[in-house]
């Protein structure tokens, strides 16, 4: 018998509405300051890398530790505003991307399980096909599609692995 229900743990009505609407309000927030580049924009500009950001790092620290070092010709106010910007922004993504694999994994489960039932059922329906029960062979072959057959009758499932 296979494990099943591995999450039981169900969004009520008021739950997801209060989700949507605090999402929502986090896309509210972030309007005013994000900026939807295009792919190419996005290949131009790029992400600076962990070096890069030693870099960046380091010219920050000389500006505040020996201002007197610092170039004349940056802006260094928006330099600052900058780089407080991208700490923040850091932040952000860290909290979402944790977010985002905890509702990830939450819906794994229930994929899995959704999966298990379907199996289930889908073996019920063969054993009930099998004994001329009406509607059920209808029910059998219109399922039995999505199998992948290999040699002689014989039915192969591929059961996601989930880690």
């Amino acid at each position: 018998m296979p494990i099943t229900n591995l999450n039981n743990k169900h969004l009520t009505p008021q739950q997801l509405t209060e989700i949507k609407t605090a999402l929502t309000a986090i896309e509210e927030a972030l309007a005013t300051f994000t900026i939807n580049l295009t792919p190419d924009e996005r290949k131009k500009y790029g992400s600076i890398n962990e070096q890069n950001k030693l870099i960046v790092n380091k010219v920050y620290d000389y500006y505040n530790d020996q201002p007197n070092l610092a170039a004349p010709d940056v802006d260094w106010e928006e330099f600052l505003k900058d780089y407080e910007s991208r700490k923040n922004m850091e932040t952000i993504l860290a909290r979402i991307n944790t977010l985002i694999d905890k509702v990830y994994n939450a819906k794994i489960l229930h994929d899995f399980d959704n999966y298990q039932a379907a199996l289930e059922d889908y073996s019920y329906t063969t054993y009930k096909a099998g004994s001329s029960a009406t509607g059920y062979e209808q029910k059998r072959s219109d399922i039995k599609q999505f199998f992948a057959n290999k040699g002689r009758g014989t039915t192969t499932v591929n059961i996601p692995v989930t880690e």
